[in-house]
């Protein structure tokens, strides 16, 4: 066992004297050594009860005969930190709960690890550090939270609760309509209900094999995700007792299969443009040759057959789950031929196609057939062109038929805050195209979400007359023409530092382009004059970042050579 190194041998008796310290015997010291990556912390929803679910790890794996180390990670609520200075930490985040599971996970040598994210970074950010220690690697998460409700029955969530913002603003929602929202958008713990960053990501664990069915889907704190949290403890100890399980290290598992099956998925439910930078970080740590173009070579072959909110607005992660759940999905988007690879192993110690063999679409107004899919082509696309020559993401699922090919006249804006104030103030007029810049992961620095712009258009009722492009990225919640992940960003010298206010963009999502209409000589000329914008940067952190940080282009990995 790996644990070996801190435990046996007459050298390591000052190391077992500490492990006695914290309960252990010595029946322990024969027993593999197991960590728990808990996220649990008590502002986010979906995180407040997690240190309940570590609990249920310890015992479980202790009945199974293995030895449990208890550790946690950061986080940070996207949907608190939104349209503030604290959005500026989000995407950082995700580095440093990367390297925390590998800092701990490597110091102290342990076998094996149960990681228990939920919610916006700490996924992807868990992922990444458990590609680095490579290890038998079990993913469980808090679980979605249900749908809220107004009095009337209709559904809502988080996306609403920010769109009615901008209603509110306009005078068409009263200050009684935004606290009934305000007070039943999120009914209880969980990640947000809708396919927002936080589902998207759990969802695609099940689809790279690196959790349990049902991870993305089943509600939070309910008996049946309960239990899913004690099969998976048990399991761990299992891979962690076998004589020979390196067939189960993290990197066997997500691979280049465990990649191309989450995008395969990702297109088909329409998941977060969030995905997109977090896949190709994963890829990266992962070892996987995977390019930002490749999106849409998959997103051309598989039919987009559920869409969830903030997509279709009364249609949520419970729905799919009682539909038939991921396993239903990935079943009908593997009768299109070899768009699925179903020999891709699984945690569980099934492939991909034995898991899914059962699987059954229960409800077909949820869970599309191929044949009759929301749309023939994935949910996400990648746009190329000279403002975006290293690509950028649009959540074409969310898109209104009219504005998937748009032209129209910039208006620019130097931050997220900046916008926010022009967009109120009712600077945006139907036929713009709002252009935020300087949010890149550089420029930002950090890469801040762009919820709140997108929901005051929404709001403002300018949503199927408005696009919006930015070096920033979106929460999973936004919908409409939002484009985002503009690559190269600002900061490093892209076009979208050169839009002046009135120039003609025009975006064609099925055709995948992204083109300032400008001719090169004007373009030259403005170069020529360019002067950099820089947002001010107080953080040492946030400094250390920005110097280390890649475009999203490129996952917004740091960089580890200068």
């Amino acid at each position: 066992m790996r644990s070996d190194t801190i435990k046996k041998g007459f050298d390591k008796a000052p190391h077992r004297s500490l492990l006695r310290a914290t309960g252990l015997k010595d029946e322990d010291f024969d027993k593999p050594f197991i960590g728990i990556a808990n996220s649990y912390i008590d502002i986010i929803p979906g995180h407040f009860f997690l240190h309940e679910y570590g609990e249920i790890v310890k015992q479980a794996i202790r009945e199974a005969g293995g030895v449990p180390f208890v550790f946690n990670t950061i986080g940070v609520d996207d949907g608190i930190a939104m349209g503030h200075e604290g959005m500026l930490y989000s995407l950082p985040s995700r580095e440093i709960i990367a390297d925390s599971i590998e800092t701990v996970m490597n110091a102290h040598q342990l076998d094996a690890m149960i990681c228990i994210p939920n919610c916006d970074k700490i996924v992807p950010g868990m992922i990444m550090g458990a590609l680095r220690v490579n290890v038998p690697t079990i993913f469980v998460s808090g679980g979605p939270m249900p749908a809220g409700h107004k009095k009337d029955g209709t559904p809502i969530d988080l996306a609403t609760a920010f769109e009615a913002v901008g209603q509110h603003a306009e005078g068409k929602m009263s200050d009684e309509e935004l606290y009934e929202i305000e007070c039943e958008a999120c009914p209880s713990g969980g990640s947000c209900s809708g396919m927002f960053t936080a589902n998207s990501m759990n969802t695609l664990c099940e689809a790279m094999g690196i959790a349990l069915p049902g991870n993305g889907t089943v509600l939070a704190m309910t008996p049946e995700r309960i239990a899913m949290v004690k099969t998976a403890a048990k399991r761990i100890v299992e891979l962690a007792k076998m004589e020979d399980n390196s067939k189960y290290n993290f990197k066997n598992i997500l691979n280049e299969k465990a990649v191309h099956n989450a995008f395969v998925v990702d297109m088909a439910m329409g998941g977060s443009s969030n995905t997109v930078l977090h896949m190709l970080a994963i890829a990266i740590e992962a070892d996987v040759d995977f390019k930002i173009e490749n999106i849409n070579a998959i997103a051309e072959k598989v039919a987009h057959i559920a869409k969830i909110s903030p997509s279709l607005t009364t249609v949520h992660m419970k729905d799919i789950d009682d539909a038939g759940g991921v396993n239903a999905v990935m079943l009908e988007v593997s009768r299109r031929g070899n768009l699925l690879i179903t020999d891709a192993l699984t945690v569980t110690g099934e492939t991909i196609g034995e898991r899914i063999k059962d699987a059954k679409i229960l409800d077909e107004n949820i869970i599309h057939r191929n044949e009759n899919a929301f749309s023939q082509v994935g949910g996400l696309s990648i746009l190329f062109g000279n403002l975006a020559l290293e690509g950028a993401v649009v959540k074409s699922a969310g898109i209104a038929p009219s504005m998937r090919q748009f032209k129209g006249t910039a208006i620019c804006f130097n931050s997220q805050p900046e916008a926010i104030k022009g967009i109120m103030s009712h600077k945006v007029k139907a036929g713009n195209i709002v252009v935020i810049r300087y949010e890149g992961p550089k420029g930002g620095p950090g890469m801040q979400e762009m919820l709140a712009p997108t929901a005051l258009i929404q709001g403002m009722g300018l949503g199927e007359s408005v696009a919006l492009i930015t070096d920033g990225r979106f929460s999973g919640a936004t919908k409409g023409a939002s484009i985002g992940h503009v690559s190269p960003e600002a900061a490093e010298g892209g076009l979208i530092a050169l839009i002046e206010d009135g120039d003609e963009i025009e975006l064609d999502v099925d055709k995948h382009i992204l083109q300032l209409n400008v001719n090169d000589e004007e373009l030259l000329r403005r170069k020529h004059h360019y002067v950099p914008y820089k947002n001010e940067v107080k953080s040492k952190w946030l400094k250390r970042y920005q110097l280390l940080v890649s475009n999203a282009s490129n996952g917004a990995v740091l960089k580890t050579e200068l």
